[in-house]
């Protein structure tokens, strides 16, 4: 069946977290709905990776699927992350569509000389004859004490490699949307969820449907202070913002969804009408999303600013794994207030 036959756009105004008239699911399960629709769709799609086929389905994105899709196309993979994506490589090269997730993003470590020196250059040096449709996902965010090793944030370091897409959805309608437009193109994508979210339900249309790469989204309109959220720190703002209201404050809240590529018009934009801007990302500050978002506003809009721009992000430091250092370390609501009241003095 093509394509264009079960696609439908993207509704216009569909702003906000929830829509009345659409069912509500997990990001969890728009993640699995959007695999076991795809691989039926599409027999050159399959997926590999450490759990894919345990019983907890890898937070339950892959639940259901080496049952209806057989092994061959659903199966799990041993401990050489490098050597496995160089196979994931060599099979995008040769036509297939394959979907590689890791339960984390310290292990993609593992596996960068594939990913930075082969996959994302393929398409470049062969003039574009040859494309890596490779889709790489994992999973970040607090867990239960997973500490240094375990539960780095790192996206910014692939923001940083001509040739990745790179995609952190915060809602699941946006997941859905996202994961099949990178499933379908040609370029290495580097799909980044958060723990934090894969519990949280939002309105998600049964049919397929598609998010282009690089358009941001207003999920709430502000006048005061612009707050762009990256993934999970979305939540974080709005609830920062709720409270803020009470005082008299009113934050607009951007979410890029995709950072590579980026979409600068809708910050600009929003910087335009308020002139504040705070960044907030769920990874490290120092050479981070927010200084290279930063550095973009500088360049394009520094004479709309009223005030320094704020990062609020995960301090310089390996993540620690007791439960009150993990508290201090993960910044939320009440370190976006706080930037707020700072910037709006």
């Amino acid at each position: 069946m093509p394509w264009k036959e079960f696609f439908i756009e993207r509704e216009p105004g569909f702003e906000l977290v929830e829509k009345t008239n659409v069912r509500k699911i997990t990001y969890a399960e728009a993640i699995n709905e959007t695999f076991h629709q795809m691989m039926a769709s599409d027999k050159s799609i399959y997926i590999m990776g450490q759990g894919v086929d345990d019983p907890l389905g890898m937070f339950g994105t892959t639940s259901g699927l080496q049952e209806k899709f057989g092994k061959k196309r659903v199966f799990d993979t041993p401990l050489s992350e490098n050597a496995l994506t160089g196979i994931a490589v060599g099979s995008a090269l040769s036509g297939m569509k394959p979907v590689y997730i890791h339960n984390r993003p310290d292990f993609l470590l593992l596996a960068m000389d594939q990913i930075v020196n082969h996959a994302s250059k393929w398409n470049f040096m062969f003039g574009g004859k040859r494309s890596v449709p490779l889709v790489i996902m994992a999973t970040i965010g607090r867990g239960w004490g997973s500490a240094a090793q375990h539960s780095q944030a790192i996206h910014s370091l692939f923001m940083h490699i001509p040739g990745l897409r790179l995609v952190m959805p915060s809602i699941a309608y946006d997941a859905k949307g996202l994961l099949i437009t990178s499933i379908l193109d040609n370029n290495p994508v580097i799909f980044i969820q958060h723990r934090g979210i894969l519990k949280h339900k939002s309105s998600v249309p049964e049919k397929m449907y598609s998010i282009p790469f690089g358009k941001g989204i207003i999920r709430r309109k502000g006048k005061d202070v612009t707050i762009v959220a990256i993934s999970y720190m979305v939540i974080e703002a709005i609830r920062a913002a709720e409270k803020l209201e009470k005082e008299k404050i009113n934050i607009e809240i951007i979410d890029p969804r995709t950072l590579k590529p980026l979409d600068e018009d809708i910050i600009l934009n929003s910087v335009k009408k308020t002139g504040r801007l705070i960044i907030c990302d769920v990874g490290w500050k120092t050479g981070g999303v927010g200084a290279e978002i930063a550095a973009v506003l500088m360049e394009k809009g520094m004479k709309y600013f009223k005030a320094p721009i704020k990062r609020v992000s995960s301090p310089d430091i390996p993540t620690p794994s007791s439960y009150i250092l993990e508290e201090k370390f993960y910044p939320g609501m009440e370190e976006i207030i706080a930037a707020v009241k700072e910037i709006i003095k």
